[in-house]
């Protein structure tokens, strides 16, 4: 899966599964300040990451996370490992 690949599904997830509008999400948007994100909803969205990849996140994997792009590196990463 290519980053790009990742993007479109990490934007998918949050358009359905957060109700966030679609202009409001690019690889800068800051989960918390710009999408309204609490800690409850980054756990949704690290289960929602595990239902699409099929790889299990770890807390300390997502504690860096601000940004979807963030989001995006720390998903192909986690891919890349097999």
């Amino acid at each position: 899966m290519t980053k790009e690949e990742i993007y479109n599904q990490l934007k998918s997830v949050l358009i359905q599964s957060f109700m966030i509008d679609e202009d409001d999400i690019s690889l800068d948007a800051d989960l918390y300040q710009d999408l309204d994100f609490d800690s409850i909803d980054a756990i949704d969205l690290a289960a929602k990451i595990h239902s699409v990849t099929g790889k299990q996140l770890k807390p300390e994997q997502f504690k860096g996370v601000r940004t979807i792009g963030d989001a995006v590196d720390v998903v192909d990463e986690l891919l890349s490992k097999g």
